[in-house]
């Protein structure tokens, strides 16, 4: 298999399959990987509910399982007076939200549904951004070395200073003005095309959905300039390698460009530990865009990390508000990993698996 010029050869696929076969974590992570994607692209036919319609009459429902003992207000007339009576009223869990609603009503389990919209497409755009800009610093520096290294990776050391967190929220205070110019409201084709609507009419789901939802597209350039610096370092280090092995110097004496060198040879050479990275990175920055959104600086209400700082003030009361979307983190986190694991125990032959369960 060949994409472009980096070639997957039939001993790299070999490895997968024997990895993949023989580590259980490998499979379980595939597996998460695997629903948490395709409940994010399906999201508009398999969400119970619209997760933007608020019930007021239905907020604070327990999940399936769970019932919730709530205190109601009421007046009545005692021996001709009126009289303020409080009672213990058992709230029951319903079918139509089976992970409970919000303080609004709005149903948890479609907004964990939505959620992972944007946790992955932040996830994967920010890890593109991230590995374009990264890779080309890296092998740029590892491949002329000198000054050009040192004046490169000096400012990645500048940026290795500052933790994640607090450098992301500093570049969306400097990018905050352009925010509302550069978000993208995206429109969902399943809806538009009324796919949606005729799957969740046949199975008897309620419609409308939602036809848009929001890219955060100030937090997909901030997480990308923010992790750019893991990537320039791997590739880096493999440049620095690759460079001074015989078929470079054989390029280099036939009279190849530095350009063709580096992606003929230095790019392809250098791909394993940069893919095992890119698939890191995305879980680190799923976790990284649910830290912006608790803080409020996500630019959508449809996020994990939103509705956890919504839930947070009712973890005493109504604990699945935050729970469930926090748990939603914790497995595709999890599953991420996994195949990053999965993927670096088989395409480095240093290293021995340790699947099998």
């Amino acid at each position: 298999m060949k994409i472009g010029p980096i070639s997957i050869s039939p001993r790299t696929i070999r490895n997968l399959r024997k990895e993949f076969r023989s580590s259980g974590l490998a499979r379980i992570g595939v597996v998460l990987v695997v629903v948490i994607v395709l409940a994010a692209a399906f999201a508009p036919m398999i969400a119970p509910q619209n997760p933007r319609t608020q019930d007021l009459d239905r907020a604070q429902l327990p999940p399936l399982g769970f019932t919730d003992t709530e205190q109601q207000t009421r007046t009545e007339m005692v021996n001709g007076s009126v009289e303020t009576v409080t009672e213990n009223v058992t709230v029951n869990a319903t079918a139509q939200h089976p992970l409970g609603t919000n303080s609004l009503g709005q149903d948890i389990l479609s907004r964990v549904i939505y959620g992972a919209r944007t946790s992955l497409l932040v996830g994967l755009f920010g890890t593109v951004l991230a590995a374009l800009l990264g890779v080309t610093v890296g092998l740029t520096a590892g491949y002329y070395r000198g000054r050009v290294d040192d004046a490169l990776m000096r400012t990645a050391d500048v940026s290795l200073a500052f933790p994640s967190l607090v450098l992301a929220i500093a570049l969306i205070g400097l990018f905050s003005r352009f925010q509302a110019d550069v978000a993208v409201a995206i429109t969902d084709p399943l809806v538009t095309t009324g796919v949606a609507g005729s799957f969740r009419d046949a199975v008897g789901l309620p419609t409308p959905m939602p036809e848009t939802f929001v890219l955060p597209t100030v937090v997909i350039l901030v997480v990308g300039f923010v992790n750019w610096v893991w990537f320039a370092r791997i590739a880096r280090g493999e440049a620095l390698s690759v460079r001074e092995e015989e078929y470079v110097k054989a390029a280099r004496a036939l009279g190849a460009s530095d350009v063709r060198i580096v992606f003929r040879h230095v790019l392809p050479n250098s791909i394993t530990p940069i893919l095992v990275l890119a698939t890191i990175q995305v879980a680190a920055i799923i976790l990284l865009e649910s830290s912006l959104s608790f803080l409020g600086f996500s630019g959508t209400t449809l996020s994990w990390g939103f509705d956890i700082a919504q839930g947070r003030d009712y973890l005493s009361s109504s604990w699945w508000i935050a729970t469930m979307p926090g748990l939603a983190i914790v497995l595709s986190v999890i599953g991420i990993n996994l195949v990053g694991d999965w993927l670096r125990d088989a395409l480095d032959p240093g290293i021995e698996g340790e699947g099998g369960m």
